[in-house]
């Protein structure tokens, strides 16, 4: 005897005496409810001319260290973008994204490498305030700047740009938190926005205590200790698009590296950091544009420096102001739908530290100098060559390092992607 397999719908159906619906006119469709799912690859091959021991011990004086290749912070071990001579698994990044009702939807950005899995963003988002509002809670990519928002695969280059790098690590403002943004009813595009972030950032913002509980080095601050606020403006003149933004972040800066293998040490103050963006993109046909982006950050610490021993002990602790500033400014031409150029300049403009109120010399001239070219073989396919001159970088011994580097991209992706923001 042949076997009938009945649906749950149609089995409620016979048993309750209810009119089974068509597929079609059924209230609720599984299939419209699995969210599109995209799959990232980044892959690089690196000729960098320092060697890989050196590199992680570079750093950029009284500013940052390790922005070059791995470098360990006690138990754990931190590794850049394309951090090793010869061929690098940068990461594999998941992306799921879905309407969840009508009122909210939901994003996901999970980071697979050699070291683990990362959140980098798992956010909610809803339009349903009405008036040009809109709301986002969870782990995401602050709106601070023009830069911070965007993934690595969509950037212009192999690497972040210096000065966000310096200031704000490898992931920039990545935070728990809440955002509220309102597009005002203009005839241009004109948006402010306002973040509460947990403010944890890895290289200028922190709310941790640093030491032991109860005899604290420096003791932390319960969050949410930062704060962001922006306003961004767009507007069309012909085939030219104009954007340009002013941003600000507030909070608590804890900057611990008392695990460090050389000069231990660690920070407790406030930080404060400004931005402003400008973005022109000009259409020459229907492949063909020229895109112009400058952005420049201006940071302040105020606070005090711990010098530290290899028992974390302090064996110093000065008053220490920074006033720091930086730009970076690029030029993409598209020729048609495969082949990109570009070239960037990245400094360091500004580098004022006091402590205890005397002025520390530091050395200027800390700039970068990149270009690239890359093949578009479709819009899921991107190989790319780049070459970068730092002369940012000194060794231990106070001597500046001129790196010059060659990378070798491939950026692959399947599945369904959401596109991203201009």
């Amino acid at each position: 005897m042949k076997k009938i397999l009945l649906s749950s719908t149609l089995c409620a159906a016979l048993v309750y005496g209810a009119e089974v619906l068509p597929v079609e006119k059924r209230t609720f469709d599984q299939s419209k409810f699995i969210p599109d799912i995209s799959l990232i690859l980044d892959a690089s091959y690196v000729d960098r001319s320092v060697k890989d021991d050196e590199a992680g011990h570079l750093e950029l004086p009284g500013v940052a260290h390790g922005l070059l290749g791995s470098h360990s912070h006690g138990d754990s071990n931190h590794a850049t973008y394309n951090a090793n001579n010869g061929f690098n698994l940068n990461y594999a990044e998941l992306v799921l994204s879905s309407s969840v009702d009508p009122f909210f939807t939901m994003d996901g950005v999970f980071h697979f490498s050699e070291n683990g899995v990362e959140i980098e963003e798992l956010f909610f988002t809803s339009n349903a305030l009405g008036y040009g509002t809109r709301i986002k809670g969870g782990k995401f990519n602050s709106n601070f700047g023009y830069l911070n928002e965007q993934h690595h695969h969509t950037w212009d280059f192999a690497d972040m740009p210096l000065v966000y790098e310096a200031f704000l690590g490898m992931h920039g403002i990545n935070e728990n938190g809440a955002q509220i943004q309102w597009t005002a009813p203009t005839p241009f595009y004109l948006m402010a926005g306002f973040e509460v972030l947990q403010g944890e950032n890895e290289q200028m913002f922190g709310n941790e205590t640093i030491g032991d509980v109860e005899n604290p080095i420096a003791e932390g601050k319960d969050g949410p200790t930062l704060y962001v606020g922006y306003v961004k403006a767009s507007y069309d003149i012909g085939n030219t698009t104009l954007l340009g933004g002013l941003s600000y972040a507030q909070g608590e800066s804890r900057i611990n590296h008392s695990a460090d293998e050389e000069n231990p040490h660690a920070f407790s103050g406030d930080a404060k950091l400004y931005g402003a963006d400008f973005v022109v993109l000009h259409a020459l046909d229907s492949y063909k544009s020229l895109k112009l982006q400058t952005e420049y950050l201006a940071r302040e610490l105020d606070g005090t420096q711990y010098a530290l021993d290899s028992d974390a002990n302090v064996i110093g602790s000065p008053a220490i102001l920074k006033k720091q500033d930086g730009l970076y400014s690029q030029l993409i031409y598209t020729h048609d739908k495969n082949w990109r150029m570009g070239v960037r300049y990245d400094t360091i403009l500004r580098n004022d530290i006091k402590t205890n109120g005397a002025t520390v010399e530091q050395p200027s001239n800390l700039d970068k100098y990149t270009a690239m070219i890359e093949y578009h073989t479709s819009e899921f396919a991107r190989f790319r060559v780049q070459y970068s001159r730092d002369n940012s970088m000194f060794n231990e011994n106070g001597q500046r390092e001129k790196i010059d580097t060659i990378i070798f991209q491939a950026n692959i992706s399947i599945g369904a992607h959401a596109a991203h923001s201009f």
